[in-house]
């Protein structure tokens, strides 16, 4: 089965790839038009996903006695890891509601982002012109008010790349991104492709959307663990395409900053570390990338 379609595959692939390379307008508002659909599910859903998020806080008496495990460098101890809380809250709902829009399969990859969903509509069809389909990656990255800041950090699988695939037998290869701060820099080996074409021969251009929920810290101490962790905002993050990034227009190139050092330590495996996206940046590059919702 690995190798049953590679030849159509690798055709196919390098078809799509350069079409979309001479027309990065089709990928730019194919990912406008599913950032404006997200958006618009979360804000209909927007009573139901502050009620479920927050009902974590109200269950604690259930949980106390089994807190999830401290995450990251140093923790202090004052608050709760919230991430699985916002993975399930917003991945149900995003099940369900996009089906108000399109045909949705669950078709499965290794690894990659929390939410995979690929996605078939007219909507799309008018668009891309050359597929009807996209595969929708979601990421849902619950922070608190410490990590409420001007970017998201990005796994290796959840950003796609250039995607380079010139000798049939090597498969699909991404160029090193470099994450380039003030005073350091490391690489950043991103682990997805810009596209797919499945066994059937559909063309997937990939849309990343990142999801921030952003809480609260309510009279939380290191002792009684009082108080709550209610959501605060969320922002809605869509990150561009790999060949946006890399080739055409090269993001990367031209706003330089965009990807910057993640919060891993020397130790970690280079081709596993994490980098920040900047929301400065990707404001620069098309305003509507990064939008924030309050929660009155």
């Amino acid at each position: 089965m690995f190798n049953d379609n590679r030849k159509m595959q690798y055709e196919k692939y390098n078809i799509a790839r350069n079409y979309f390379i001479d027309n990065s307008d089709v990928l730019i508002s194919l990912e406008n038009e599913i950032s404006k659909i997200v958006t618009t599910i979360i804000s209909d859903n927007l009573n139901d996903i502050v009620y479920d998020y927050n009902e974590a806080s109200n269950l604690f008496p259930f949980w106390q006695n089994y807190p999830p495990s401290d995450r990251g460098r140093q923790p202090k101890g004052d608050q709760f890891p919230w991430i699985e809380v916002g993975e399930h809250v917003f991945g149900p709902k995003f099940s369900r509601e996009l089906e108000r829009y399109f045909k949705v399969r669950d078709i499965g990859i290794p690894t990659g982002p929390d939410e995979r969903y690929v996605i078939s509509s007219e909507i799309i069809s008018n668009i891309c012109e050359i597929t009807n389909s996209s595969w929708l990656f979601i990421d849902v990255k619950s922070v608190g008010p410490r990590d409420d800041q001007q970017h998201i950090v990005m796994s290796h699988n959840q950003i796609s790349g250039d995607g380079v695939w010139t000798d049939i037998n090597d498969g699909v290869i991404n160029s090193i991104i470099e994450a380039k701060g003030k005073f350091q820099s490391h690489p950043f080996y991103c682990a997805i492709p810009p596209l797919y074409i499945l066994s059937d021969g559909t063309i997937l251009p990939v849309v990343h959307v990142a999801i921030k929920p952003i809480y609260k810290m309510i009279n939380i101490d290191t002792s009684r663990k009082a108080g709550g962790q209610p959501l605060h905002k969320i922002g809605i993050i869509t990150i561009p395409n790999g060949l946006l990034l890399n080739v055409k227009p090269n993001y990367c190139l031209k706003y330089p900053g965009l990807f910057f050092p993640g919060k891993d330590d020397k130790g970690k495996d280079p081709k596993k570390t994490r980098a920040r996206l900047s929301f400065e940046k990707l404001e620069q590059i098309d305003p509507w990338r990064v939008k924030i919702l309050p929660i009155k």
